[in-house]
Protein backbone atom coordinates (compact mmCIF):
# COMPACT_ATOMS: atom_id res chain seq x y z
CA UNK A 1 0.00 0.00 0.00
CA UNK A 2 1.56 3.55 -1.13
CA UNK A 3 1.88 5.84 2.04
CA UNK A 4 0.38 8.75 1.91
CA UNK A 5 1.48 10.93 4.34
CA UNK A 6 3.19 13.97 3.20
CA UNK A 7 3.05 12.63 -0.53
CA UNK A 8 -0.55 12.59 -1.87
CA UNK A 9 -3.26 15.41 -1.40
CA UNK A 10 -5.99 14.61 0.99
CA UNK A 11 -8.54 14.59 -2.02
CA UNK A 12 -6.79 12.30 -4.01
CA UNK A 13 -5.90 9.81 -0.94
CA UNK A 14 -9.28 9.76 0.06
CA UNK A 15 -10.27 8.90 -3.68
CA UNK A 16 -7.86 6.13 -3.62
CA UNK A 17 -9.19 4.93 -0.36
CA UNK A 18 -12.68 4.71 -2.04
CA UNK A 19 -11.87 2.79 -4.75
CA UNK A 20 -10.16 -0.05 -2.98
CA UNK A 21 -13.08 0.12 -0.15
CA UNK A 22 -15.65 -0.57 -3.20
CA UNK A 23 -13.69 -3.32 -4.46
CA UNK A 24 -12.78 -5.23 -1.47
CA UNK A 25 -16.35 -4.62 -0.09
CA UNK A 26 -18.52 -5.00 -3.04
CA UNK A 27 -17.33 -8.58 -2.65
CA UNK A 28 -18.35 -8.87 0.94
CA UNK A 29 -21.38 -7.22 0.79
CA UNK A 30 -22.40 -10.31 -1.70
CA UNK A 31 -21.13 -12.99 0.35
CA UNK A 32 -23.13 -11.44 3.22
CA UNK A 33 -26.01 -11.28 0.95
CA UNK A 34 -25.17 -14.98 -0.06
CA UNK A 35 -25.17 -15.69 3.29
CA UNK A 36 -29.07 -14.66 3.89
CA UNK A 37 -29.83 -16.53 1.08
CA UNK A 38 -28.84 -20.02 2.75
CA UNK A 39 -30.95 -19.11 5.96
CA UNK A 40 -33.97 -17.88 3.65
CA UNK A 41 -33.92 -20.79 1.58
CA UNK A 42 -34.15 -23.23 4.48
CA UNK A 43 -36.84 -20.61 6.30
CA UNK A 44 -39.15 -21.01 2.99
CA UNK A 45 -38.24 -25.03 2.23
CA UNK A 46 -38.77 -25.82 6.01
CA UNK A 47 -42.17 -23.54 5.62
CA UNK A 48 -43.46 -25.69 2.68
CA UNK A 49 -42.49 -28.89 4.04
CA UNK A 50 -44.42 -27.98 7.51
CA UNK A 51 -45.32 -25.13 9.80
CA UNK A 52 -44.15 -27.09 12.93
CA UNK A 53 -40.38 -27.91 11.37
CA UNK A 54 -40.70 -23.95 10.36
CA UNK A 55 -41.52 -23.25 14.04
CA UNK A 56 -38.79 -25.49 15.40
CA UNK A 57 -35.80 -23.94 13.47
CA UNK A 58 -37.25 -20.50 14.08
CA UNK A 59 -36.76 -21.22 17.30
CA UNK A 60 -33.20 -23.26 17.88
CA UNK A 61 -32.02 -20.76 15.25
CA UNK A 62 -31.48 -17.64 16.85
CA UNK A 63 -30.08 -19.42 19.90
CA UNK A 64 -27.62 -21.34 17.86
CA UNK A 65 -26.74 -18.16 16.25
CA UNK A 66 -26.33 -16.19 19.36
CA UNK A 67 -23.55 -18.96 20.59
CA UNK A 68 -22.05 -18.64 17.46
CA UNK A 69 -21.56 -14.80 17.01
CA UNK A 70 -20.00 -14.85 20.64
CA UNK A 71 -17.51 -17.49 19.41
CA UNK A 72 -16.88 -15.62 15.94
CA UNK A 73 -14.97 -12.69 17.35
CA UNK A 74 -11.59 -14.77 17.05
CA UNK A 75 -12.65 -15.17 14.14
CA UNK A 76 -12.99 -11.65 13.35
CA UNK A 77 -9.79 -10.51 15.53
CA UNK A 78 -8.00 -12.21 12.20
CA UNK A 79 -8.54 -9.97 9.93
CA UNK A 80 -7.20 -6.54 11.27
CA UNK A 81 -3.87 -9.12 12.55
CA UNK A 82 -3.45 -10.12 9.10
CA UNK A 83 -4.07 -6.80 7.80
CA UNK A 84 -1.38 -5.20 9.97
CA UNK A 85 1.12 -7.72 9.97
CA UNK A 86 0.80 -8.34 5.70
CA UNK A 87 1.16 -4.54 5.79
CA UNK A 88 4.58 -4.78 7.10
CA UNK A 89 5.39 -7.89 5.09
CA UNK A 90 5.96 -10.27 7.72
CA UNK A 91 4.42 -13.18 6.71
CA UNK A 92 5.59 -15.41 9.40
CA UNK A 93 2.74 -13.11 11.70
CA UNK A 94 0.33 -13.75 8.80
CA UNK A 95 0.34 -17.41 9.59
CA UNK A 96 0.56 -17.33 13.51
CA UNK A 97 -2.14 -15.57 13.82
CA UNK A 98 -4.42 -16.62 11.13
CA UNK A 99 -3.73 -20.24 13.03
CA UNK A 100 -4.14 -19.43 15.75
CA UNK A 101 -7.17 -18.19 15.04
CA UNK A 102 -8.29 -21.29 14.01
CA UNK A 103 -7.10 -22.96 16.78
CA UNK A 104 -8.99 -20.92 18.87
CA UNK A 105 -12.28 -21.64 16.82
CA UNK A 106 -11.74 -24.85 16.91
CA UNK A 107 -11.32 -24.94 20.81
CA UNK A 108 -14.61 -22.66 20.99
CA UNK A 109 -16.66 -25.23 19.21
CA UNK A 110 -15.19 -28.06 21.00
CA UNK A 111 -16.53 -27.17 24.16
CA UNK A 112 -19.88 -25.83 23.10
CA UNK A 113 -20.75 -28.58 20.48
CA UNK A 114 -21.52 -30.69 23.40
CA UNK A 115 -24.02 -28.27 25.31
CA UNK A 116 -26.12 -27.81 22.06
CA UNK A 117 -27.08 -31.71 22.90
CA UNK A 118 -28.94 -30.93 25.50
CA UNK A 119 -30.99 -28.69 23.79
CA UNK A 120 -34.41 -30.52 24.22
CA UNK A 121 -33.77 -29.81 28.25
CA UNK A 122 -33.01 -25.71 27.68
CA UNK A 123 -36.27 -24.95 25.29
CA UNK A 124 -38.66 -27.11 27.94
CA UNK A 125 -36.62 -25.14 30.88
CA UNK A 126 -37.58 -21.47 27.97
CA UNK A 127 -41.51 -22.95 28.65
CA UNK A 128 -41.85 -24.46 25.16
CA UNK A 129 -44.30 -27.16 24.59
CA UNK A 130 -42.47 -30.90 24.76
CA UNK A 131 -43.14 -31.29 21.01
CA UNK A 132 -41.52 -28.06 20.13
CA UNK A 133 -38.71 -28.33 23.01
CA UNK A 134 -38.07 -32.31 21.46
CA UNK A 135 -37.57 -31.11 17.51
CA UNK A 136 -35.61 -27.96 18.13
CA UNK A 137 -33.29 -29.79 20.38
CA UNK A 138 -33.09 -32.52 17.56
CA UNK A 139 -32.60 -29.30 15.39
CA UNK A 140 -29.84 -27.32 17.25
CA UNK A 141 -27.97 -30.67 18.14
CA UNK A 142 -27.38 -31.22 14.08
CA UNK A 143 -27.03 -27.60 13.83
CA UNK A 144 -23.95 -28.36 16.96
CA UNK A 145 -22.13 -30.67 14.40
CA UNK A 146 -21.72 -27.38 12.22
CA UNK A 147 -20.70 -24.95 14.88
CA UNK A 148 -16.58 -26.06 14.20
CA UNK A 149 -15.94 -25.67 10.18
CA UNK A 150 -18.54 -22.43 10.68
CA UNK A 151 -16.17 -20.82 12.57
CA UNK A 152 -13.33 -21.86 10.69
CA UNK A 153 -15.06 -20.81 7.79
CA UNK A 154 -15.49 -17.12 9.50
CA UNK A 155 -11.58 -17.33 10.69
CA UNK A 156 -10.39 -18.26 6.26
CA UNK A 157 -12.88 -15.34 5.43
CA UNK A 158 -10.88 -12.90 7.89
CA UNK A 159 -7.76 -14.24 6.12
CA UNK A 160 -8.63 -13.67 2.35
CA UNK A 161 -10.20 -10.35 3.44
CA UNK A 162 -7.39 -8.86 5.02
CA UNK A 163 -5.46 -9.57 2.21
CA UNK A 164 -7.65 -8.27 -0.13
CA UNK A 165 -8.34 -11.24 -2.11
CA UNK A 166 -12.73 -11.26 -1.38
CA UNK A 167 -13.64 -12.40 -4.60
CA UNK A 168 -12.81 -15.67 -3.39
CA UNK A 169 -15.16 -15.40 -0.29
CA UNK A 170 -17.73 -14.24 -2.83
CA UNK A 171 -17.31 -17.42 -4.90
CA UNK A 172 -16.99 -20.15 -2.32
CA UNK A 173 -20.16 -18.22 -0.31
CA UNK A 174 -22.18 -18.43 -3.67
CA UNK A 175 -21.02 -22.24 -4.40
CA UNK A 176 -22.22 -23.06 -0.72
CA UNK A 177 -25.54 -20.82 -1.52
CA UNK A 178 -25.99 -23.24 -4.44
CA UNK A 179 -24.88 -26.49 -2.49
CA UNK A 180 -27.40 -25.82 0.14
CA UNK A 181 -30.38 -25.06 -1.80
CA UNK A 182 -29.84 -28.70 -4.07
CA UNK A 183 -29.29 -30.62 -0.67
CA UNK A 184 -32.39 -29.32 1.29
CA UNK A 185 -35.05 -30.08 -1.67
CA UNK A 186 -32.79 -33.35 -1.31
CA UNK A 187 -32.50 -33.90 2.15
CA UNK A 188 -35.58 -32.29 3.60
CA UNK A 189 -38.38 -33.71 1.28
CA UNK A 190 -36.76 -36.92 0.28
CA UNK A 191 -35.71 -36.39 -3.56
CA UNK A 192 -33.37 -37.97 -5.84
CA UNK A 193 -33.54 -41.00 -3.71
CA UNK A 194 -32.45 -39.56 -0.61
CA UNK A 195 -34.68 -40.80 2.60
CA UNK A 196 -37.35 -37.39 3.15
CA UNK A 197 -35.54 -36.32 6.19
CA UNK A 198 -37.91 -32.85 7.00
CA UNK A 199 -35.98 -30.78 9.75
CA UNK A 200 -33.26 -33.39 10.18
CA UNK A 201 -32.42 -32.91 6.55
CA UNK A 202 -31.81 -28.95 7.12
CA UNK A 203 -29.35 -29.32 9.56
CA UNK A 204 -27.23 -31.81 7.59
CA UNK A 205 -27.31 -29.71 4.09
CA UNK A 206 -26.07 -26.90 6.82
CA UNK A 207 -23.66 -28.75 8.64
CA UNK A 208 -22.35 -30.46 5.18
CA UNK A 209 -22.24 -26.41 4.08
CA UNK A 210 -20.11 -25.26 6.39
CA UNK A 211 -17.64 -28.55 5.47
CA UNK A 212 -17.76 -27.80 1.95
CA UNK A 213 -16.88 -24.25 2.65
CA UNK A 214 -13.86 -24.97 5.41
CA UNK A 215 -12.32 -27.69 2.28
CA UNK A 216 -12.51 -24.66 -0.41
CA UNK A 217 -11.23 -21.89 1.40
CA UNK A 218 -8.61 -23.84 2.38
CA UNK A 219 -7.67 -25.55 -0.52
CA UNK A 220 -7.82 -21.84 -2.41
CA UNK A 221 -5.40 -20.69 0.35
CA UNK A 222 -3.04 -23.32 -0.06
CA UNK A 223 -3.14 -22.76 -3.94
CA UNK A 224 -3.60 -18.99 -4.06
CA UNK A 225 -1.04 -18.12 -0.91
CA UNK A 226 1.20 -20.36 -1.01
CA UNK A 227 3.80 -17.56 0.84
CA UNK A 228 2.47 -18.09 3.66
CA UNK A 229 2.42 -21.41 4.48
CA UNK A 230 -1.07 -21.02 6.38
CA UNK A 231 -1.29 -24.78 7.56
CA UNK A 232 2.47 -25.69 7.86
CA UNK A 233 3.14 -27.34 11.55
CA UNK A 234 -0.13 -26.65 12.07
CA UNK A 235 -0.19 -29.04 14.82
CA UNK A 236 1.90 -26.76 16.53
CA UNK A 237 1.03 -24.39 19.30
CA UNK A 238 2.16 -20.59 19.02
CA UNK A 239 1.54 -19.55 22.81
CA UNK A 240 1.72 -15.91 21.91
CA UNK A 241 0.01 -15.64 19.10
CA UNK A 242 -2.68 -17.08 20.68
CA UNK A 243 -2.97 -14.83 23.73
CA UNK A 244 -2.92 -11.92 20.84
CA UNK A 245 -5.93 -13.80 18.90
CA UNK A 246 -7.83 -14.20 22.51
CA UNK A 247 -7.35 -10.57 24.01
CA UNK A 248 -8.12 -9.20 20.67
CA UNK A 249 -10.98 -11.56 19.75
CA UNK A 250 -12.97 -12.02 22.93
CA UNK A 251 -14.52 -8.65 23.19
CA UNK A 252 -15.84 -8.41 19.68
CA UNK A 253 -17.86 -11.47 20.31
CA UNK A 254 -18.89 -9.52 23.50
CA UNK A 255 -19.77 -6.72 21.29
CA UNK A 256 -21.71 -8.71 18.82
CA UNK A 257 -23.59 -10.25 21.42
CA UNK A 258 -24.82 -7.25 22.75
CA UNK A 259 -26.16 -5.58 19.66
CA UNK A 260 -27.71 -8.86 18.70
CA UNK A 261 -29.39 -9.32 22.07
CA UNK A 262 -30.82 -5.95 21.82
CA UNK A 263 -32.54 -6.98 19.05
CA UNK A 264 -33.35 -10.19 19.69
CA UNK A 265 -35.22 -8.56 23.31
CA UNK A 266 -36.84 -6.17 21.04
CA UNK A 267 -38.42 -9.24 19.41
CA UNK A 268 -39.64 -10.03 23.19
CA UNK A 269 -41.50 -6.90 23.87
CA UNK A 270 -42.76 -6.71 20.35
CA UNK A 271 -44.89 -9.76 21.07
CA UNK A 272 -45.91 -7.96 24.32
CA UNK A 273 -48.00 -5.85 22.24
CA UNK A 274 -49.46 -7.95 20.62
CA UNK A 275 -48.99 -10.96 17.40
CA UNK A 276 -49.89 -8.31 14.13
CA UNK A 277 -47.30 -6.17 15.39
CA UNK A 278 -44.67 -8.70 16.57
CA UNK A 279 -45.33 -10.02 12.50
CA UNK A 280 -44.67 -6.74 11.15
CA UNK A 281 -41.92 -6.37 13.38
CA UNK A 282 -40.31 -9.18 12.15
CA UNK A 283 -40.83 -8.44 8.70
CA UNK A 284 -39.37 -4.58 9.06
CA UNK A 285 -36.26 -5.88 11.22
CA UNK A 286 -35.49 -8.55 8.49
CA UNK A 287 -35.56 -6.00 5.73
CA UNK A 288 -33.39 -3.58 7.93
CA UNK A 289 -31.11 -7.04 8.14
CA UNK A 290 -30.74 -7.92 4.72
CA UNK A 291 -29.69 -3.44 3.84
CA UNK A 292 -27.66 -3.75 7.09
CA UNK A 293 -25.27 -6.07 4.83
CA UNK A 294 -24.39 -3.12 2.53
CA UNK A 295 -22.97 -1.21 5.60
CA UNK A 296 -21.18 -4.76 7.17
CA UNK A 297 -19.25 -5.07 4.20
CA UNK A 298 -17.92 -1.91 3.94
CA UNK A 299 -17.45 -2.05 7.77
CA UNK A 300 -14.76 -4.83 7.07
CA UNK A 301 -12.99 -3.47 4.38
CA UNK A 302 -12.85 0.06 6.36
CA UNK A 303 -11.10 -2.55 8.92
CA UNK A 304 -8.78 -4.32 6.51
CA UNK A 305 -7.61 -0.56 5.16
CA UNK A 306 -7.47 0.87 8.49
CA UNK A 307 -5.47 -2.02 9.51
CA UNK A 308 -3.02 -2.02 6.87
CA UNK A 309 -2.24 1.39 7.87
CA UNK A 310 -1.79 0.99 11.05
CA UNK A 311 0.57 -1.63 10.81
CA UNK A 312 2.51 0.73 8.45
CA UNK A 313 2.23 3.49 10.83
CA UNK A 314 0.51 5.71 8.24
CA UNK A 315 -1.57 7.94 9.83
CA UNK A 316 -2.88 9.93 6.41
CA UNK A 317 -4.08 6.83 4.45
CA UNK A 318 -5.79 5.55 7.95
CA UNK A 319 -7.29 8.91 8.28
CA UNK A 320 -8.12 9.15 4.67
CA UNK A 321 -9.78 5.47 4.89
CA UNK A 322 -11.84 6.43 7.62
CA UNK A 323 -12.82 9.43 5.95
CA UNK A 324 -13.80 7.20 2.67
CA UNK A 325 -15.42 4.29 4.71
CA UNK A 326 -17.39 7.29 6.55
CA UNK A 327 -18.33 8.80 3.06
CA UNK A 328 -19.46 5.71 1.38
CA UNK A 329 -21.19 3.96 4.38
CA UNK A 330 -23.67 7.37 4.67
CA UNK A 331 -24.02 7.51 0.76
CA UNK A 332 -25.41 3.98 0.86
CA UNK A 333 -27.37 5.01 4.15
CA UNK A 334 -29.49 7.75 2.10
CA UNK A 335 -29.95 5.34 -0.94
CA UNK A 336 -31.25 2.60 1.82
CA UNK A 337 -33.61 5.53 2.93
CA UNK A 338 -35.20 6.30 0.27
CA UNK A 339 -35.95 2.50 -0.80
CA UNK A 340 -37.57 2.52 2.59
CA UNK A 341 -39.94 5.58 2.55
CA UNK A 342 -40.50 5.37 -1.41
CA UNK A 343 -41.76 1.63 -1.72
CA UNK A 344 -42.48 0.29 2.07
CA UNK A 345 -45.78 -1.79 0.91
CA UNK A 346 -44.10 -3.18 -1.91
CA UNK A 347 -41.01 -4.34 0.82
CA UNK A 348 -43.74 -5.09 3.36
CA UNK A 349 -45.93 -7.10 0.71
CA UNK A 350 -43.30 -9.57 -0.33
CA UNK A 351 -43.62 -10.86 3.01
CA UNK A 352 -47.31 -10.97 3.28
CA UNK A 353 -49.86 -13.28 1.74
CA UNK A 354 -52.21 -11.32 -0.39
CA UNK A 355 -54.69 -13.61 1.23
CA UNK A 356 -53.73 -12.74 4.83
CA UNK A 357 -57.05 -10.77 6.43
CA UNK A 358 -54.22 -9.25 8.78
CA UNK A 359 -52.52 -7.89 5.43
CA UNK A 360 -53.65 -3.66 5.94
CA UNK A 361 -52.70 -3.95 9.09
CA UNK A 362 -49.32 -5.36 8.98
CA UNK A 363 -48.65 -3.49 5.69
CA UNK A 364 -49.54 -0.02 8.27
CA UNK A 365 -47.34 -0.63 10.95
CA UNK A 366 -44.27 -2.66 8.97
CA UNK A 367 -44.59 1.25 7.15
CA UNK A 368 -44.43 2.80 10.47
CA UNK A 369 -41.33 0.09 11.69
CA UNK A 370 -39.03 0.94 8.36
CA UNK A 371 -40.00 5.14 8.15
CA UNK A 372 -38.19 4.60 12.20
CA UNK A 373 -35.55 2.40 10.56
CA UNK A 374 -34.85 5.23 7.76
CA UNK A 375 -34.30 7.35 10.78
CA UNK A 376 -31.61 5.09 12.47
CA UNK A 377 -29.80 4.29 8.98
CA UNK A 378 -27.97 7.24 9.67
CA UNK A 379 -26.68 5.67 13.36
CA UNK A 380 -26.75 2.22 12.48
CA UNK A 381 -24.04 3.00 9.29
CA UNK A 382 -21.80 5.08 11.84
CA UNK A 383 -21.66 2.63 14.68
CA UNK A 384 -20.95 -0.36 12.23
CA UNK A 385 -18.11 1.78 10.47
CA UNK A 386 -16.69 3.15 13.71
CA UNK A 387 -16.35 -0.36 15.50
CA UNK A 388 -14.65 -1.37 12.04
CA UNK A 389 -12.11 1.31 11.99
CA UNK A 390 -11.47 0.57 15.60
CA UNK A 391 -10.81 -2.82 15.16
CA UNK A 392 -8.55 -1.57 12.22
CA UNK A 393 -6.41 0.08 14.83
CA UNK A 394 -6.36 -2.91 17.52
CA UNK A 395 -9.26 -1.62 19.96
CA UNK A 396 -11.68 -3.58 21.16
CA UNK A 397 -11.80 -3.97 24.96
CA UNK A 398 -13.70 -0.35 25.25
CA UNK A 399 -15.81 -0.84 21.86
CA UNK A 400 -17.12 -3.88 23.84
CA UNK A 401 -18.26 -1.85 26.98
CA UNK A 402 -19.58 1.26 24.99
CA UNK A 403 -21.67 -0.95 23.02
CA UNK A 404 -23.33 -2.75 26.40
CA UNK A 405 -24.08 0.53 27.78
CA UNK A 406 -25.66 1.94 24.59
CA UNK A 407 -27.46 -1.17 23.90
CA UNK A 408 -28.43 -2.26 27.01
CA UNK A 409 -27.93 0.71 29.72
CA UNK A 410 -29.36 3.17 27.52
CA UNK A 411 -31.00 1.92 24.17
CA UNK A 412 -33.03 -1.15 25.82
CA UNK A 413 -34.74 0.50 28.72
CA UNK A 414 -35.78 3.58 26.39
CA UNK A 415 -37.42 1.27 24.28
CA UNK A 416 -39.36 0.12 26.89
CA UNK A 417 -40.42 3.21 28.61
CA UNK A 418 -41.24 4.28 25.14
CA UNK A 419 -43.11 1.69 24.43
CA UNK A 420 -45.38 0.74 27.54
CA UNK A 421 -45.14 3.55 30.22
CA UNK A 422 -45.31 6.13 27.57
CA UNK A 423 -48.25 4.38 25.62
CA UNK A 424 -46.36 4.13 22.02
CA UNK A 425 -46.23 0.75 21.92
CA UNK A 426 -44.11 -0.99 18.88
CA UNK A 427 -42.70 2.66 17.66
CA UNK A 428 -41.62 3.29 21.17
CA UNK A 429 -39.61 0.34 20.97
CA UNK A 430 -38.31 0.92 17.84
CA UNK A 431 -37.45 4.44 18.70
CA UNK A 432 -35.32 3.28 21.85
CA UNK A 433 -33.16 1.05 19.15
CA UNK A 434 -32.64 4.35 17.55
CA UNK A 435 -31.60 5.70 20.70
CA UNK A 436 -29.41 2.91 21.30
CA UNK A 437 -27.40 3.02 17.92
CA UNK A 438 -26.83 6.58 18.11
CA UNK A 439 -25.16 6.43 21.69
CA UNK A 440 -23.33 3.64 19.95
CA UNK A 441 -22.53 5.50 16.99
CA UNK A 442 -21.32 8.77 18.86
CA UNK A 443 -19.28 7.35 21.49
CA UNK A 444 -17.31 5.03 18.64
CA UNK A 445 -16.53 7.29 16.35
CA UNK A 446 -15.82 9.92 19.14
CA UNK A 447 -13.24 7.44 20.07
CA UNK A 448 -11.85 6.62 16.79
CA UNK A 449 -11.47 10.35 15.70
CA UNK A 450 -9.86 11.68 18.86
CA UNK A 451 -7.70 9.03 19.91
CA UNK A 452 -6.41 7.64 16.50
CA UNK A 453 -6.38 10.67 13.92
CA UNK A 454 -7.13 13.99 15.74
CA UNK A 455 -4.46 13.61 18.52
CA UNK A 456 -1.52 11.90 17.08
CA UNK A 457 -0.18 11.82 20.96
CA UNK A 458 -2.93 9.71 22.23
CA UNK A 459 -2.62 7.44 19.67
CA UNK A 460 0.71 6.07 20.63
CA UNK A 461 -0.91 4.14 23.69
CA UNK A 462 -1.94 1.24 21.79
CA UNK A 463 0.75 -0.64 19.34
CA UNK A 464 1.92 -0.54 16.64
CA UNK A 465 2.89 2.88 17.49
CA UNK A 466 2.32 5.71 14.55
Amino acid sequence: MAQTDGHMPPAQAAAGEARALIRIGLPLVGSHLAQVAIQTTDTVMLGWYHVEALAAASLAGPVFFVIFLLGSGFALAVMPMVASAAGTGDDRHVRRVTRMGLWLSILYGLVVTPLLFFGTELFTAMGQTPELSSDAGLYISILGLGMTPALMVMVMKSYFSALELTRAILVVTLASAGLNAILDYAMIFGNWGLPEMGLRGAGYASVIGQLFGVVLLAGYATIRTPQYELFKNFQRPDWEAFGQVFRLGWPIGGQLLAEVGLFAFSSVMMGWVGVVPLAAHGIALQIASITFMVHLGLSQAATVRGGRAWGQRDRATLRAAAVSGVMLSLAAAVAIILLFLGAPDLLIGLFVDPADPARPEILTLGAIFLAVAALFQFFDSAQVMGAGLLRGVHDTHVPMILAGVAYWAIGLPVAYWLGFPAGMGGVGIWLGLTVGLAVAAATMQYRFWTRYVWTPARAAVTPPPF
